[in-house]
């Protein structure tokens, strides 16, 4: 097994708007998003501002339609020192797409991303943790298109599919379609025996930050993934979604950057990178796709 030289707390952060969200249909698709008001710029300011004040690193996840659409905030980033990855380009589930529809969306964010900083791409997360057991071709897509390290597995069941018999919650290399890679999974914490997801996004948001601090203190690998939207309490309703999705989409808004401040302050916390050159990955384990 894999060991760690220390506890592994990751920060990463999915750089997208605050009507990327999946599974409706008013926000869909690129043609529906013209349609709303960008908050996107004002929100990585906060962000950058507190890892400024605090000297962290973190691994930004982008999609390609941003760095089309606000190429000057990918330059703010990287600018800023930190890390570059791969969110997609338009944000659709991966299990919503044929084979040769994510290898293009794949290959045109790499492309927008790099074109903008000058640097490799070697990160990749699935919108909505969407690569699942069958898209064992996406791995050899991902490594083709010269990524390394995979951020895409959510290991156990959740409304955007997840990968329940995926085997691990911890860093491991996966091998799929005769080709590998590294993979940091989202980590789970067991509750009455169950896995419990805690460590970004709506979950974050929703939990009382002393259930957050009594988890990370238990947990030896954190992967946090958080979003601009995730602290911007001004953002519109959009009136589409139901009742609980209102709910995961927009409890905790007002409370989440002042718990984020908290969270980044008691915590020591990396980036992508800097957790991978710590992993010892000559004793990690794989996993077979």
């Amino acid at each position: 097994m894999g060991q760690l030289s220390r506890k592994m707390h990751i920060l990463t952060f999915d750089v997208e708007e605050w009507f990327h969200i999946l599974d409706n249909e008013s926000t869909k698709t690129e043609a529906e998003w013209y349609r709303y008001e960008h908050r996107l710029e004002q929100n990585m300011d906060r962000i950058l501002g507190l890892l400024e004040s605090k000297h962290l690193k973190a691994t930004f996840f982008c999609l390609g339609w941003v760095a089309r659409e606000f190429p000057h905030i990918i330059r703010s980033i990287a600018d800023h020192g930190h890390e570059i990855a791969s969110h997609s380009d338009r944000h659709q589930l991966v299990y919503e797409q044929k084979r040769d529809e994510f290898i293009e969306d794949l290959h045109r964010s790499v492309c927008e991303l790099e074109s903008i900083t000058g640097s490799k791409v070697i990160s990749y997360r699935a919108p909505g943790f969407s690569l699942m057991q069958q898209h064992d071709w996406a791995f050899e897509a991902l490594v083709k298109q010269g990524i390394e390290i995979d951020c895409s597995i959510f290991p156990a069941s959740r409304a955007h599919g997840g990968f329940a018999t995926f085997g691990a919650a911890r860093p491991v290399w996966v091998d799929a379609c005769g080709v590998r890679l590294k993979e940091f999974p989202i980590n789970l914490f067991p509750v009455a025996g169950r896995p419990f997801v805690f460590s970004g996004g709506g979950y974050f948001r929703l939990l009382p930050y002393q259930v957050i601090s009594f988890m990370m203190e238990r947990s030896d690998y954190v992967m946090t993934y958080f979003h601009p939207r995730d602290f911007d309490s001004s953002q519109p309703v959009i009136q589409e979604l139901s009742i609980v999705r209102k709910l995961k989409s927009y409890y905790g808004l007002k409370s989440a950057f002042e718990k984020l401040d908290r969270l980044v302050s008691d915590y020591e916390f990396v980036d992508l990178a800097s957790a991978v050159r710590n992993y010892d990955w000559a004793r990690a384990d794989v996993i077979a796709i």
